[in-house]
Formats: C-alpha cells, sequence, structure tokens
C-alpha cells in the first residue's frame, strides 16, 4: 500500500511520523480518533492491544485500513500515548494523565493477561504507589476524571480515587500534619462540584463534624466566587451591573449562579454550620447572580435562624450593590426580620407560655438594637422609599425596645436627607417611634428639633406627667428627678431672657430720671449743711419715690424735702414680672 499524500497529513500523522519505529515500513492502518487521524502498521498494534485485534479479525473486509476509535475515553491525548507505548517510545505518567491513560489501556484491553508488561499494569502500579498515595496527588487524579466519566466510574477509579482523598482529608482535619492547620480544604477546592459532593459524602460517612463540611465549603465558594464572597465590604470596584449586556460577564454569571445553586444542597443542616457573615455574603451573591428562589429561600431561612448574631455590616452587606453606591435589596431583609420575629414568638409562646407581647428573649432585644442602628445607616440614602423604611421598622415588637434612640435618630436622618416632605409624610415617618421611650437626651434634643412633626414634640414634652400617672414609686422618683432636671434648665432660660430684659428697662429709667430730677437735686442740697452721704439702695429708694404720681394728691414733687436716712433694713425688690 502507498503512503499517503504528505501534504494531507493530518497533524497527528505528522506528529506519529516523528516517533513511528520504521519510516520505511509503509503504514497499513489509519486510526481515526475524533477529527485526528494516526497512520499507523496494524502488526505493532495487535501485539498490545486485544481490542484492536478483534475489531480486524471481526471485520468483514479482507484487508481493513481504517479502525474508528472515536470513543476510547481521554481522546487522541490519551490514544496516542497508548500508541507510543506499543511503539516503544517513552513518555511520562503524571498524576494528571495517569487516569486517562489508564482508562483507555483498559478500552483498548491492553493487560498483562494479553501480554506482559502491558500499558494498563504500568498505569495501575503508578496509580497505587504514586497516585493515591498523598492528599494533592488524589486530588489531581479525582479532578481530572472529569473529563472520562462515566467510563472512570464504570473502572471503579473515581471510587478509589474519592475513597482516598476523604480518608486524608478527615484525617487532617482531625491530625493537621501542615500549617495552616485547614490546608486541606484549599487541596479540594479545585474539585468540581460533583466531585466534591462524593467526597463530602464519603467524609460523612467517616463521621467527620458538619464544622469540618462547612469549612471545606466555605473555602470552596470563596475560591469558585472569589469576587464576590470574598469582598465583604461592598468595595467591588471592578464588579459590573446584570444589566452590562456584555455576552462574556453574563456566561461567567450564569456559570456562577449554576455553581452556586448546586452547592447549596450539600451544606450541613445543622444551624450552627456557618457563619453569619458568611451566610449573608452567599445571600447577596445570590441577589446578584438572580439566583433561583429556593436557593435565596434556603439562605434567608439560615440567616433567620442565627440573626442574634447578626451585625449591622452583615445587614448593609445585603442591602448595596456591590459599588456600595445603590440599595439592592430590602426585601431579604425584611423577609428575614419577619421570619426571625415569628419564630422568636412561636418559641416564646410554646415554650415559656407567656405572652410574647410583654416578655422578649435577650436574642429579640439584640436584633431589635440591631436592626434599628441598621436603619440609621440606609437612612441616608435619597431613594429610600418610607414605606420601606417603616416595613422593616415596624416587624420589630415595640416591647423589643429598651430605648427607641436608635430608632430616632434613623427617623431624625431620613428627615434630614429628604427635607420636602411634607407634615403628613413626615408623621407616618414618625409613626414608628415612640416618643416616650426616649432618653432624656433624645427627648431634649427632639423638643428643639424643627424637622420634627408638632405632635412628636409636644409628645416628648409631655413625657415625664405621663410617664408620673403611670409609673411605680420608684419610677416616679427617677422620673420627677429628670422632670425637675428639665424643668430647671427651661426655667433657668426664660429667667436669663427675662433679666435680661428687666436690666435693659431699668437702665432707660435710670437714664430718664437723671435727667428730669438733676435740677430738683441740685436745689434742695443747698439749704442742707453736711450730711452723710447716702448709700446707693437709699438715693434709689428716694428717686422712685419721688416719681409716685399719686404721692399727696398731685404729680409735683418739688416741695419734698429730704429727710434724714432711714436706718432699717430696706424691703428687697426683685425687678422681675414673676
Amino acid at each position: 500500500m502507498a503512503a499517503p499524500n504528505p501534504t494531507r497529513f493530518s497533524l497527528a500523522m505528522e506528529r506519529t511520523g516523528q516517533w513511528v519505529f520504521s519510516p520505511e515500513i509503509p503504514s497499513d492502518a489509519i486510526v481515526a480518533v475524533g477529527e485526528a487521524k494516526f497512520s499507523l502498521h496494524k502488526f505493532i498494534l495487535v501485539a498490545k492491544s486485544n481490542y484492536i485485534r478483534k475489531v480486524i479479525m471481526e471485520s468483514e473486509e479482507s484487508d481493513l485500513t481504517r479502525i474508528d476509535l472515536s470513543n476510547i475515553p481521554g481522546g487522541e491525548e490519551a490514544f496516542e500515548k497508548a500508541a507510543k507505548f506499543c511503539y516503544g517510545v517513552n513518555f511520562e505518567i503524571t498524576v494528571h494523565n495517569v487516569a486517562a491513560l489508564h482508562c483507555a489501556a483498559t478500552f483498548l484491553q491492553m493487560t498483562d493477561e494479553y501480554c506482559d508488561g502491558n500499558l494498563a499494569g504500568r498505569t495501575e502500579d503508578f496509580l497505587s504507589q504514586v497516585g493515591l498515595s498523598t492528599l494533592p496527588s488524589a486530588v489531581a487524579v479525582l479532578n481530572s476524571c472529569r473529563n472520562i466519566l462515566p467510563f472512570a466510574a464504570d473502572i471503579n477509579v473515581v471510587d478509589r480515587c474519592v475513597d482516598v482523598v476523604s480518608s486524608k482529608a478527615c484525617g487532617e482535619a482531625n491530625f493537621p500534619s501542615q500549617s495552616p492547620p485547614n490546608w486541606w480544604t484549599e487541596e479540594l477546592a479545585v474539585l468540581d462540584v460533583d466531585s466534591l459532593a462524593k467526597v463530602l459524602a464519603a467524609m460523612r460517612q467517616r463521621g467527620a463534624r458538619y464544622l469540618t463540611i462547612a469549612g471545606a465549603l466555605i473555602t470552596y465558594a470563596e475560591r469558585a466566587l472569589r469576587e464576590l464572597v470574598r469582598d465583604q465590604t461592598g468595595g467591588g470596584r471592578g464588579i459590573r451591573s446584570p444589566k452590562s449586556g456584555d455576552s462574556d460577564s453574563e456566561s461567567r454569571r450564569a456559570e456562577q449562579r449554576e455553581l452556586l445553586q448546586a452547592i447549596m444542597p450539600l451544606f450541613p443542616r445543622e444551624k450552627a454550620a456557618f457563619p453569619i457573615n458568611f451566610l449573608c455574603c452567599l445571600l447577596r451573591c445570590a441577589i446578584y447572580l438572580r439566583a433561583s428562589s429556593a436557593c435565596k429561600r434556603e439562605l434567608e431561612k439560615r440567616v433567620t435562624e442565627i440573626l442574634e448574631h447578626v451585625t449591622v455590616d452583615d445587614l448593609l452587606v445585603l442591602t448595596f450593590s456591590y459599588d456600595g453606591e445603590r440599595l439592592l435589596d430590602l426585601d431579604s431583609v425584611r423577609r428575614i426580620v419577619s421570619g426571625f420575629v415569628e419564630r422568636e414568638k412561636s418559641t416564646t409562646v410554646f415554650n415559656a407560655g407567656v405572652n410574647f407581647s410583654e416578655d422578649f428573649s435577650a436574642a429579640m432585644q439584640r436584633v431589635a438594637k440591631t436592626v434599628d442602628a441598621y436603619l440609621a445607616e440606609i437612612a441616608a440614602y435619597a431613594e429610600l422609599s418610607i414605606s420601606k423604611l417603616n416595613g422593616i421598622a415596624i416587624l420589630i415588637p415595640k416591647g423589643a425596645r429598651k430605648s427607641d434612640d436608635d430608632l430616632y435618630r434613623a427617623v431624625d436622618i431620613y428627615l434630614k436627607v429628604h427635607p420636602n416632605l411634607d407634615e403628613i409624610e413626615k408623621e407616618k415617618v414618625c409613626s414608628v417611634m415612640d416618643p416616650l421611650k426616649l432618653s432624656y437626651e433624645a427627648r431634649v434634643h427632639a423638643s428643639k428639633n424643627k424637622r420634627l412633626p408638632l405632635q412628636i414634640v409636644l409628645h416628648a414634652l409631655y413625657y415625664d406627667q405621663l410617664q408620673l400617672r403611670s409609673g411605680t414609686p420608684e419610677d416616679r422618683k427617677a422620673v420627677a428627678a429628670e422632670r425637675n432636671q428639665l424643668q430647671a434648665d427651661v426655667s433657668l432660660v426664660r429667667e436669663n431672657e427675662e433679666l435680661r430684659t428687666e436690666l435693659v428697662k431699668m437702665k432707660m429709667y435710670i437714664s430718664d430720671l437723671q435727667k428730669n430730677a438733676h435740677g430738683t437735686s441740685s436745689s434742695g442740697r443747698e439749704n442742707l449743711g453736711p450730711t452723710k452721704r447716702p448709700t446707693f439702695f437709699s438715693s434709689m429708694s428716694k428717686k422712685l419715690s419721688k416719681l409716685n404720681p399719686f404721692k399727696n394728691g398731685s404729680k409735683d414733687t418739688s416741695h419734698i424735702d429730704d429727710a434724714p436716712a432711714d436706718l432699717t433694713k430696706p424691703r428687697r425688690r426683685r425687678f422681675s414680672i414673676s
């Protein structure tokens, strides 16, 4: 048979020409593997492969020249190495290609039963001695099996890898041999989701704790969704909006969405398995990627179960987009808070048998304080509507708040950012706040706050009177003390203003008196001998008495003489209207 034209050689033929044993012997078979074609010699292939021998023997053609191996596991790369083995050409077996080579050798029936020292035996020895000897190598072998499924699973390569990986991961989790202790989670993070699921299931069967499983999933999510999950501060400036329309970005987002939805079923059922900040970041990721409703509800449920540990920053993670410049979603926060309140209500009623509106757990009080502080943070955004602000605020029972100071701060910030609200809208904003639960400092601030509706200011001013009527004797004493302090402050301000006015008036009166009575005073002193110099109070009293228009039935005071000074203590007069 004449050799094919070299100009028609495929790349596979050109590569084959570099290692074929005897170029002077014309090839008598073309092996097709997909689009690649290899020009080879049948007698060399048959010497190692029982499968090719059967194909040639069972062929109806007397001289078979074309063999189709498109279904060989590992594709053309695996077959090329198997062919090199048949020709005695050396090549390197590694943890990255041993699974494909072993599957190809098994498919071609290149076993030791057919020929001593065959390829299947070589790859099996490498798997046992090298590929499955350490955790990193076993992970690499398992990871390489993703492209040769289901054949790799059928010949038990996948199960062997999963067993080794799970065993060594459990050992490292209990007795770390390297630093940091969780280094093994980074090794598992390179696996695909299906392989990871098999490894985690095997680890559970070996008795791995749920915190161990959770640690592996956290590392996996942070690596697979790196720019979405690890950015917990809202500062992901490089993340574009899902409306960008970029095909590459949309394709990447679709892959991330599928991955997120695939790892959710792997989460341990225990509610304390994951920290709440991780769950909040994952929920924001689900919102951003537009994950399924089931995925988002599951994350919201897990956040609800441990909401007593939430911080303001955790809630803000759910609220803002990755650029931190716009509100992303408040519905999730509302559902989470609502679910937590309902759960607390059920727990309180059925376990303690008390009225939920009167007795609140410490967890409920912590959540109430956190939500109020959260509202104060988001109130500064102009796009926040009154309905959304009130919708979250009213979820917290009023009795769960020891003080409404944080809520008042949120209301004040909202009114400051939205100066164009009318009186009715202001009253709607303030309706979530109880003025009777403000502290003394907050009441003083509210009484002077021009942004508040008049009704709220009046409530703050009449707080003491209402408390005195409904409080206990101890409460009355405390409230009375605060009331007295508030009244003293107000009275002092008023008295200072009144005294200032009186002083101005007295200065005017004295100035007029000195001008009008200057002549009369001078003539009276000329008829008197040397006398004791009058004091300021006595002279002031005399001058004021001269202004009396009703003395002696006449307004004329020219006939009045200066009398000796009265030595008795003069009456103290206070120049005040009160």
